[in-house]
Parts: structure tokens; sequence; C-alpha cells
């Protein structure tokens, strides 16, 4: 086998060098696309916790107080776990309002605890008495994000008062001990009592240690008390504290796919147009899927961050 010629040999080891130039421009390309993938990503959630789900926050709860005011009105708030057609209360649905004035808080209860359900206010466990009847009513917010309205429930003292608006009237508690999992629980109900547990996330904003129990005794006068359809011990997994939504899972796999290809599309139009022609266009999309996707990611977080 003859030996190449001095331009055969150059040509080779030019082609052999544009092979190792493209090699590098591709992995730049892919690295590129993963960090800007990964860093819209991580913004998208940090924005969303920060700003946009405090700010749907806002808006469902203007939505369910005009809801619960006409509820009230109508004499059809839901009382009990049964409605006035004597079927479950539909998950969602404003039951109260609950208003704690030392840590300037005012929320309308809705009814449920999924983490869909306390993305909009705080949630009425559905296996425990409406607030004011006799026996434990169960209430669950979240800590720190979307509103984070129950984010200052660790600051509560015994003797602090509680008041809850249902469709049988005001009724009044008062904070008489708080605790984390683990520890005692208070002392059981006697014959006609009633008291209200107040169920948040425990430790550092977005790193829980566990659940955070405030207890308050009812000290107005106990409402009728319809008879239970549910214990606590049929409650689903998915409205226990700190659970996650299973059902979010799909909605975040699809979201990250738009996302994938939002950024390759990204990649590639800045490749061809240049920068700004193609942030000009790819932004706005950017943001839309990234927010969404940042919304459907909320749902595999504990229901009480």
């Amino acid at each position: 086998m003859g030996r190449l010629s001095p331009a055969k040999l150059a040509k080779l080891m030019n082609a052999r060098a544009e092979v190792q130039r493209q090699v590098v421009r591709d992995a730049r390309w892919w690295t590129g696309a993963i960090w800007l993938g990964a860093s819209i990503l991580l913004l998208a959630i940090l924005a969303h916790i920060v700003v946009f789900s405090a700010l749907q926050h806002s808006r469902t709860q203007a939505v369910a107080y005009n809801v619960l005011r006409t509820s009230l009105a109508e004499a059809v708030a839901p009382v009990g776990q049964l409605d006035v057609e004597g079927e479950p209360v539909a998950l969602g649905t404003p039951v109260a309002l609950v208003s704690i004035p030392s840590l300037g808080l005012q929320e309308v209860v809705l009814q449920g605890t999924t983490g869909a359900i306390l993305r909009n206010g705080p949630g009425h466990s559905i296996a425990s008495v409406m607030p004011g009847q006799v026996g434990t009513s169960v209430i669950l917010g979240r800590q720190t994000s979307y509103g984070g309205p129950f984010g200052g429930l660790a600051r509560l003292t015994p003797g602090t008062e509680i008041t809850v608006v249902t469709g049988q009237g005001t009724s009044t508690y008062t904070v008489f001990g708080m605790r984390r999992e683990g520890e005692p629980l208070p002392a059981p109900l006697a014959k006609g009592e009633g008291r209200l547990q107040l169920v948040t996330a425990d430790g550092p904003a977005l790193l829980p240690s566990g659940a955070l129990y405030v207890d308050a005794a009812l000290t107005s006068n106990p409402q009728a008390t319809p008879s239970s359809i549910m214990l606590a011990a049929a409650l689903p997994a998915e409205q226990r504290p700190m659970a996650m939504d299973p059902t979010a899972l799909p909605s975040v796999v699809f979201g990250l796919q738009w996302l994938t290809a939002a950024v390759l599309g990204t990649v590639w139009l800045r490749r061809r147009w240049g920068g700004w022609q193609t942030w000009i266009v790819s932004v706005p999309v950017l943001l839309a899927i990234s927010i969404a996707t940042a919304d459907a990611f909320a749902g595999l977080l504990p229901n009480l961050l």
C-alpha cells in the first residue's frame, strides 16, 4: 500500500480537524441548550413561588369570597359533610371565613385539602366537623407558596383569638397549644366541646421538617353538629398533611417536553437569525411554557409548602 501524498495527507488532516471542530460545536450547542433550559425552569419556579403563585392566590380568594358571601346570604352554605341536596360537599367549595387578627389573616376556607385546593386558600378536612361544631375541625394551609396564608402560625401564642364564620354563624376559638409531629396530642375532648386544629408546614420556608399543629378551644356556644359520613381514618392519602398530588406528574412531564422543544428551537433560531431577533420571538414563549411547567411542578411538592 503506497504512502499518501502530502496533498492527500493535508486534506485528510483538515477533514479530521473539521470533524473535531464540529464535535466541539455540537457539544457546546447541547451544553448551551441544557443550561438554558435548566436556568429558565429554575427561575420560573422561583418566580412562581414568590410572585405568580401569590397573585393567583389573591385572585382565587377574591372569587371564593364572593361565592361564600352569596351562599351565606342565600342560606345554602355547607354546614356539614353533605350539602343541601344530601350530596358530599364538592371539593373546592367555599365553606368558611377564618380570621386571626393578631396575624392580619382573613382567608376563605375551601372544602378539601389536596395540593390543588390549597393553592387557592386554606382547606377544610372533609373528614372533620365544620368549624364551630362539637368535635375537632381541621384546616390546612400553605406556609410559603400561593400566598403562604398560614406562614405566621408559628408566631401564635396561647390566648390568641381565632374567629370563623360559617353557614351557622360566627364561632370563636382560643389558642391553647402548639405541637410538632411526634409530640404528645392534646387531651381528648369532653362531651359537647369543640376544637379547631390549624396545620401548616414546620421549619424554614421550602425546607419543611414536618407539619406544625396549632390547637384552639371553642369558646363560643357549639353549633348544631350533623352526623359524619366520613371518619379521619378514611381520609384519602392525597388530602393528608404534607401529601403530594399524584395527578400532577403527567402535567409536569408534558410541560418539560414543551419546554425542551422551545429551548432547542431558541438555540437553533439563534444560530440562524442572531441574538435580538431570536429573543424577541422566543422570550414570551419560553416564559409562558416555563411558568405553566412551574405551576404543574408545584403539585409534586408537599401540599403545605
